[in-house]
């Protein structure tokens, strides 16, 4: 029974995923566990003060699924900063994790800062910050950043549903501050981790440049699949599209182990570094 972790990205929680969580649980398997945790301030912690650092997150994380009882090896699926604690996770406890997905992260030393976070959003994250405490507007701006959602009753109700999340849980200006602060300075090592990795970017990411997942795809030698449209907000955007690419890579794993051909994290060979489909 495999067991998967989800996290999610800077000032989002476990209710962010919304409908992905059910239909992400039906693809892997009913017998199998999935566990939504939130990072320190956010979500169920939102009370707690965000770490300075992601390895101090990660200690969080690992806290959270000791106090569940589960145990080791992990799958993980993470996205922006808490695809930055998987990393983390990968590089200090490789033999924890048996295989990881990341989506539309960026870490310090692969990518300039300017890609990491587009210049266009510096303005719009100053506006941001002003009417944090205004759950409408903010949320809002939120998903003018991180979403591609054509229609606009999608957007309304998205929004609509974020409010309620922050009326419940709201996140503190100064955490999100500590998030975005962490963000910026994690720098994992170069190496390839020794575990199965698959990266999913967007095209149509417009706060994250999607040629960042490209260039950790490349130094890392793993496999990366590209959405030509979507948004930051990849599970929101484009749900099945992710479903199927997770799919069709564990597939893949799973033949390589039956081969005895599972050495390289890479040795799936899909897209590696350039933007494409499975």
């Amino acid at each position: 029974m495999a067991t998967w972790i989800l996290l999610r990205g800077l000032t989002r929680e476990a209710g962010h995923w919304g409908s992905f969580l059910p239909e992400f649980h039906a693809l892997v398997g009913a017998q199998c566990v999935v566990l939504a945790l939130d990072l320190p301030g956010n979500g169920s912690l939102h009370r707690e003060s965000s770490p300075w650092r992601v390895q101090d997150m990660l200690a969080a994380c690992r806290a959270q699924v000791a106090q569940a009882g589960l145990k080791p090896p992990f799958h993980l699926l993470a996205m922006s900063l808490g695809a930055m604690v998987a990393a983390e996770w990968m590089q200090q406890s490789p033999e924890d994790i048996a295989a990881c997905v990341l989506i539309n992260t960026s870490v310090r030393g692969f990518s300039p800062f300017y890609r990491r976070l587009r210049g266009r959003n510096y303005g719009t994250l100053l506006t941001l910050a002003c009417v944090w405490a205004q759950p409408a507007r903010a949320e809002a701006v939120v998903h003018a950043l991180t979403s591609r959602q054509a229609a606009s009753a999608s957007r309304e109700d998205c929004v609509v549903e974020w409010v309620a999340i922050r009326s419940q849980r709201p996140v503190s200006r100064a955490n999100a501050l500590r998030q975005l602060v962490a963000a910026a300075v994690y720098r994992p090592s170069v190496a390839p981790p020794a575990v199965p990795v698959l990266l999913l970017a967007s095209v149509g990411d417009r706060l994250v440049h999607w040629g960042c997942s490209a260039a950790i795809a490349r130094a890392w030698d793993c496999a990366l699949a590209v959405h030509p449209a979507a948004g930051h907000d990849l599970p929101l955007d484009a749900p099945q599209w992710v479903l199927s690419s997770v799919a069709t890579w564990l597939r893949s794993l799973e033949a390589d182990r039956a081969s005895g051909a599972l050495g390289r994290p890479a040795s799936i060979g899909v897209n590696k570094g350039k933007p494409g489909v499975f």
